[in-house]
């Protein structure tokens, strides 16, 4: 007997560590959403793509911790940006592609820093404690944000890019989406939902032209969307 809650005190205990004591059910629903279907969605087209399956897993992994505000979310970060540039690269997306080997996964390691530097006060969890920009905070990066589209667009267009706008937003969004991330902003939530919304249009239309990984990339950021009306609605509550 003394074995057993022994046992279970370690469990709890490790969850804790991890910032995983409070899994709920949309949790549940995400992870194994995305490990079911992105199984599916390989038999169902004949592409077996254990590449593709395992940055679809681990990415949903990575921003369901992120959504609970838990650090280890970037262990399975570095997996997920990491696969993603190659298949990225691999479909033709050489923007994003770069943008997640020379950006998104060394933020992994800025992140880690910064959260455990920020925690949550409490010294027995690695969960983050989440904060709120005010008013003056908020104009000012929309302000940012804004500005950084529109020149971002010119530049892309002077070099002969076909999406110049399209590839500008979704660009400057995720960099500062991360940017707030690792600052631990609730805001940042807002920059992921129309990020995640750009990218599903983007794997749909790479699914109707029949690119590889595009059925379990298009599944992923679909659960990429879910996750971050989640990740909203959790952060607003911290």
């Amino acid at each position: 007997m003394e074995n057993a809650i022994f046992g279970q005190s370690k469990l709890k205990y490790a969850m804790r560590v991890f910032g995983i004591e409070n899994v709920t059910w949309a949790d549940l629903f995400l992870v194994t959403g995305i490990t079911v279907s992105s199984i599916l969605a390989s038999v169902l087209t004949g592409d077996t793509d254990p590449v593709g399956i395992v940055a679809a897993v681990a990415g949903v992994v990575n921003v369901v911790l992120v959504a609970k505000g838990s650090i280890s979310n970037y262990i399975f970060g570095i997996v997920s940006v990491s696969l993603y540039a190659f298949i990225s690269f691999r479909a033709g997306l050489y923007g994003t592609a770069a943008l997640n080997a020379l950006y998104f996964l060394p933020m992994q390691f800025v992140g880690w820093y910064a959260w455990r530097k920020r925690g949550n006060g409490d010294g027995g969890s690695s969960a983050v404690s989440g904060r709120r920009m005010n008013i003056r905070q908020r104009l000012v990066w929309s302000a940012v944000t804004a500005a950084s589209v529109v020149v971002a667009a010119i530049v892309l267009r002077q070099i002969g890019g076909m999406q110049p706008w399209k590839d500008a937003s979704v660009t400057v969004l995720q960099v500062i989406a991360m940017f707030l991330m690792v600052k631990a902003y609730m805001e940042q939530w807002i920059l992921w939902i129309a990020v995640n919304i750009i990218y599903v249009a983007i794997w749909g239309v790479f699914l109707s032209k029949g690119e590889p990984h595009a059925a379990i990339m298009l599944t992923m950021w679909g659960f990429y969307l879910l996750n971050s009306f989640n990740g909203l609605r959790n952060w607003l509550k911290m």
